[in-house]
């Protein structure tokens, strides 16, 4: 099955800096980017030990960091200046309100965020895909009610952390 669908991508245009943007992201955000959070999931022993276990990672804005890509670290080795980075960010607990439904839905969480700087400008930028957008190839009502709930609170982190509405 091949199928075309619809995405939305939503960019706030900050007039923070690029370093106080993705300190507020990662303050925002905690962080199991390590392998002890695997083998702490791999002795998990019920829901509510699982909940807890991932309740201790979250921070204020209830993601987690799974993955951090620092673009800006090698664009200069091609020739190209600029800082950028793209954060993989979710929290399973989210995740299981859509996942429940349609399993199909891993393949859009957790989401990804980017920070980065336009070298021509110097303007601080925050883009990311609206996982509900993303989730409407699956042609699920309840996914897309849930979808709705991760909209919000992923809109209201970038809005955080760069000032700006999209």
């Amino acid at each position: 099955m091949i199928k075309e669908f619809s995405g939305r991508y939503h960019v706030h245009e900050s007039n923070r800096s690029f370093a106080d943007v993705v300190g507020a992201l990662e303050a925002a955000v905690g962080s199991v980017e390590n392998e002890a959070f695997d083998q702490e999931l791999s002795e998990v022993r019920d829901p509510s030990d699982f909940e807890a276990r991932l309740r201790m990672h979250e921070s204020t804005s209830g993601f987690m960091r799974f993955l951090t890509i620092d673009h800006g670290a090698w664009l200069a080795a091609i020739g190209i200046g600029g800082k950028a980075r793209m954060y993989t960010i979710g929290n399973p607990l989210i995740a299981r309100t859509m996942i429940k439904y349609d399993l199909g839905v891993g393949l859009n969480v957790p989401v990804r965020i980017a920070v980065y700087e336009e070298p021509s400008s110097g303007k601080v930028r925050v883009a990311y895909n609206l996982p509900s957008s993303l989730m409407s190839a699956l042609d699920d009502k309840d996914v897309s009610e849930a979808a709705k709930a991760l909209d919000a609170k992923l809109i209201a982190l970038a809005e955080k952390v760069s000032g700006a509405k999209a």
